[in-house]
């Protein structure tokens, strides 16, 4: 299944999300590690996402 993430913050956003999850995979690893399991996975996804854009160009105007 495929989903579109939608984020005001782009990439930077969403790697947050990463972050955020790794973070609360490692306070579950004792108490659900199915749980801890399941979001490293979907961590992983968002990186693996993530690492297939287009890396953006920077248009600088002509100093003079």
């Amino acid at each position: 299944m495929a989903a579109v993430l939608r984020l005001p913050g782009g990439a930077r956003d969403a790697s947050e999300i990463v972050e955020a999850l790794l973070v609360a995979a490692s306070t579950r690893d004792t108490t659900a590690p199915q749980l801890a399991a399941r979001w490293r996975q979907i961590a992983d996804d968002i990186g693996d996402a993530l690492d297939q854009l287009p890396v953006p160009t920077l248009h600088q105007e002509p100093t003079e």
